[in-house]
């Protein structure tokens, strides 16, 4: 599970950093339009952020093998392509739904960092 985490955190940082430089360069003129840039910015931080934390939950799947650190990695994952993912349609094409997206991928990054933290309480205790 931890190389898959690494994986999966390599590539939404790679994505992560091709869109923040698109953003600021390719799409500064939209944006701008929109009125979207601190939501697109926005949408990148946490995009990146959350591939750091994807890297975090790899390591603890090895320290802390169980349940809770497989949670804790598909929640970020899931959390960042919901959240970031609708901060970035929202910022681009001026989706107004979209901004009702993001809160469900906030609470998705939250309950990972729920899982995170009670797998290093828990200290490895459970492991299924």
């Amino acid at each position: 599970m931890s190389r898959t985490f690494v994986v999966l955190a390599a590539g939404f940082a790679f994505v992560g950093v091709a869109l923040g430089a698109f953003g600021a360069h390719g799409l500064a003129n939209v944006l701008e339009a929109n009125g979207r840039a601190a939501t697109f910015d926005t949408a990148s931080q946490y995009h990146l952020m959350h591939a750091l934390a994807l890297l975090g939950a790899a390591w603890a799947a090895d320290r802390w093998p169980g349940r809770l650190t497989r949670w804790a990695g598909g929640l970020f994952a899931a959390g960042m392509i919901l959240f970031s993912g609708s901060l970035y349609v929202l910022a681009i094409f001026n989706v107004g739904f979209m901004g009702a997206v993001a809160p469900l991928g906030g609470a998705l990054l939250l309950a990972g960092w729920l899982c995170l933290g009670l797998a290093a309480w828990n200290d490895g205790r459970e492991k299924t």
